[in-house]
């Protein structure tokens, strides 16, 4: 979603910095920028574009205190007015805004009565007239900002910059915000990662704190307005990983550090496995949720733990597990999986859960995220940064954690870790490979539908295939239960038409075969996923058989189509339109 970026220090180059923390949170999603910077004589210079940053240039300005968003619309068109920074009618309030305010019609009737004159149809210039309002009757900048957080309703980050008194005001009501410490002075950014070139050390606002900050000071006000003393952290990662290095695109960088990233799971991950099955032992009662893709990966839990450890896990997607939280106990272990941790609708969920006294295991990527701090137990992906909006290694990751975690439980994980590093084999055999996947590829470029097929514990890895062919490439591609092509499906297959079909060696084998005569019979075009050729498939590609994990390769696979799909068609892999990497709106 929006993107924050701000500096306040002693260097000069506030521009510079802020540009380039800006193109480095691109991935988030957005569809128009901005940048505010304080000039020496105090006045603020605004610049504000529809459209991507591209190759713009800086701001031409010397400052040492500035803000930049980009802006995911949600209130209002992509235009210049609507872009952030916003202002108040006398320029002395200058603000950048993640999030919703869900009472901005109301306030904005009440403002307009009072003279206050709007520039922009969004519901964020709402919180600086506010602002602007409460100022009229106070000097206390602190029960002003204290005024304000506790009237605009929503989830939401605000960060304001007071160009007279020199400073920022941040509030934070779940949307992210980290403050990150250098030498020289403060970063702030809706993602760690984007500070990580200027320092490591980060602090990340907890909901209902405030934050103050000039050039030299920083301090945190907790939910009741108390000074408190902030605990830094220390990022795990460094910039390098957050580069596309080699790569044209960070999708294709993120697909190559699959195996390497599992191959550390193999090795390192007994112990927060073990952890992890005994709390699902424990339990009276397990959820798998996620949204988009971590919700794939739940649904493959479910078949993962039924099939390997033959208990019962449930699964949901996150939005809908809000409505279902009822018959939740304090012996409930809820499991989120959520790549950023910071995925709205899976933390609204969470909140609910809590309520009910649910234990709460998250399996997140970011250490210090909303989600790692609202949990009980952690288990860290440690995928590093993941930039592209379409996830890979985090989805492979999550699948590796709760297919060990299944073995445990099971009491064969020595069998597990073994398939496991079969898969790894495949994927590295895959990814020296993908001259043929590339030439299936550039045969099915101009279909406008592409079937994915699987049953099982294919199914979900079906879902997970489409949604990335589609999310990258534009391509309609749906994955189905092979087993419901008789119930519908069929109609949607013409001649010519693209069916890729997971078809492991397992107990579904034969069963999917039939799926393959099916849609051979209608003019499908069917391209095989298997451990070995077949009369019944028009392309082959080899995946050997490595017992469950065979899911992991499967969905490389799908990754690379819908990776050299974009391509092929001259689209960003890494920016799929509409999209935003953490979704932090409802």
């Amino acid at each position: 979603m929006c993107g924050i970026f701000g500096y306040i220090g002693t260097n000069q180059h506030a521009s510079t910095f802020i540009l380039e923390g800006l193109k480095s949170l691109e991935y988030r999603g957005y569809d128009s920028w901005g940048i505010a910077l304080q000039k020496d004589d105090g006045t603020v210079h605004i610049t504000k574009h529809p459209g991507k940053i591209g190759d713009a240039k800086a701001p031409n300005v010397l400052s040492s205190l500035g803000i930049g968003h980009t802006r995911w619309a949600t209130h209002g068109g992509i235009s210049t007015e609507n872009a952030h920074p916003h202002t108040d009618c006398t320029g002395e309030v200058v603000l950048v805004h993640n999030g919703i305010v869900e009472n901005f019609a109301l306030l904005k009737k009440e403002l307009s009565l009072k003279g206050h004159l709007f520039k922009s149809e969004t519901d964020s210039e709402v919180i600086a007239h506010f602002v602007e309002e409460m100022s009229k009757t106070s000097d206390d900048l602190d029960e002003i900002m204290k005024q304000t957080k506790q009237t605009i309703d929503g989830m939401n980050a605000v960060i304001i910059l007071f160009p007279k008194k020199q400073l920022f005001y941040i509030i934070k009501n779940g949307s992210p915000i980290v403050i990150g410490k250098a030498s020289d002075g403060y970063y702030i950014a809706s993602d760690a990662t984007a500070i990580l070139p200027h320092t490591k050390e980060v602090y990340f606002l907890e909901d209902g704190e405030s934050a103050k900050l000039t050039r030299d000071s920083l301090i945190i006000l907790d939910a009741y307005g108390k000074e408190k003393e902030p605990a830094f952290i220390s990022l795990p990662y460094d910039a390098q990983l957050a580069s596309k290095g080699n790569y044209d695109y960070f999708m294709l960088k993120e697909i190559a550090e699959q195996p390497t990233i599992l191959r550390a799971i193999s090795q390192n991950a007994h112990a927060e496995v073990s952890k992890a099955a005994k709390l699902i032992k424990d339990a009276f009662g397990t959820y798998l949720i996620g949204c988009g893709t971590a919700s794939y990966a739940a649904l493959a839990g479910t078949y993962l733990f039924s099939k390997i450890a033959k208990r019962h896990v449930n699964n949901s997607i996150g939005s809908e597990f809000t409505y279902l939280v009822d018959f939740l106990t304090n012996k409930s272990l809820i499991i989120p999986l959520s790549q950023s941790g910071e995925t709205i609708d899976t933390i609204s969920a969470v909140d609910h859960a809590r309520e009910k006294g649910a234990h709460i295991l998250a399996i997140t990527n970011s250490i210090g995220s909303t989600l790692y701090r609202k949990a009980n137990d952690n288990i860290l992906l440690n995928a590093g940064p993941e930039k592209a909006v379409a996830s890979t290694k985090a989805y492979t990751a999550k699948i590796a954690y709760l297919y060990l975690i299944a073995h445990e439980i099971n009491g064969t994980y020595k069998n597990g870790i073994s398939n496991l590093n079969l898969a790894i084999d495949a994927i590295v055999q895959l990814l020296h490979e993908q001259d043929a996947i590339r030439k299936i590829v550039d045969d099915i470029k101009n279909q406008k539908h592409i079937f994915i097929l699987g049953r099982g514990l294919s199914y979900p890895a079906a879902l997970e295939s489409a949604l990335k062919i589609k999310e990258v490439s534009y391509v309609h591609a749906e994955g189905f239960a092979a087993g419901e092509l008789k119930h519908g499906v069929l109609a949607l297959v013409e001649k010519g038409t693209p069916i890729i079909l997971f078809n492991p060696h397992d107990e579904t084998y034969e069963d999917t075969l039939s799926a393959a005569y099916e849609v051979r019979a209608r003019g499908g075009y069917v391209i095989g996923l298997a451990h070995d050729n077949h009369e019944a498939y028009d392309e082959y590609i080899h995946i050997p058989d490595c017992q469950d994990a065979t899911v992991l390769p499967n969905v490389v696979v799908a990754q690379l189509m819908g990776y050299y799909l974009a391509i092929a068609k001259g689209f960003d892999p890494d920016k799929p339109r509409n999209l935003a990497k953490s979704v932090v709106v409802k």
